[in-house]
């Protein structure tokens, strides 16, 4: 078996996938992996995928012309999760893709479709969640900053929802796990920032009115709760906990 190691992108993936495919070695011989994943295998060959955006823009273009955009779409956001084993999974769906040249994203019978689908889903639900559950706060220069820690790569997907809401603010959403953020700026587009260290988080704790609306909020929700209809369960089904600690009223 050769396994092809891949950089956790987007663009690395589909190199990693570029150059399985080319190597013509046959699909059942190869294999993809994420960089930095710990032991290897025994009786591999172990290879680096080089990451170039000929490779990328070409197997973007095969995927979009041959599969269509939802494949393509399915791919990209597959390509967020947190999940180890989503290269090959996605190099997997993209051998069914290619070969029957035709939109199989709702082909759930094949085990390569199902994986990569319900990747898909999950990114895609808690990226719908984070962005009805993101708080900002506003620091002393006007910026509006929010943290947030998911489990998958999904502010990219916020990213738009807000840009499109806020367009005419300064704001940053920081992924505390992964120690990067969207900066938008007012009136302008938005970009991806790696920091490599929790400054976001250090400006949103500090010269922010954090404490203020905390305080509102918590008098808010006091005010407005009836004791005899407290209903703990149901408010984790709506509000899961692990979101809780982002949540201003629950701060």
């Amino acid at each position: 078996m050769t396994v092809f190691v891949c950089h956790d992108s987007f663009e690395g993936i589909l190199c990693g996938v570029y150059d399985a495919w080319m190597s013509r070695l046959g699909h059942a011989n190869v294999a993809l992996e994420l960089e930095n994943r710990g032991n290897l295998k025994m009786f591999c060959d172990y290879r680096e995928a080089e990451e170039t955006p000929e490779k990328t823009e070409k197997v973007a273009e095969s995927i979009r012309r041959t599969a269509g955009e939802p494949a393509y779409e399915m791919v990209f956001r597959a390509s967020l999760s947190r999940e180890e084993e989503k290269a090959d999974r996605i190099y997997r769906f993209l051998v069914y893709a290619l070969n029957l040249k035709q939109d199989i994203t709702a082909m759930l019978q094949i085990p390569a479709v199902y994986e990569v689908f319900r990747m898909d889903r999950n990114v895609g639900n808690e990226a719908h969640l984070l962005i009805e559950f993101a708080r900002f706060s506003r620091t002393g220069d006007g910026v509006l900053v929010c943290s947030v820690g998911p489990k998958n790569d999904v502010i990219l997907l916020m990213a738009p929802h807000f840009a499109d809401r806020l367009p005419e603010e300064n704001w940053i959403i920081y992924d505390e796990g992964r120690k990067k953020a969207i900066v938008h700026r007012a009136g302008s587009g938005w970009a991806v920032v790696w920091t490599g260290s929790d400054q976001w988080r250090e400006r949103l704790e500090a010269g922010t009115d954090q404490k203020e609306f905390e305080q509102l909020w918590k008098t808010f929700h006091n005010r407005i709760a009836i004791a005899e209809r407290t209903n703990y369960v149901c408010q984790r089904g709506h509000l899961p906990l692990r979101f809780r600690p982002y949540m201003t009223e629950f701060t």
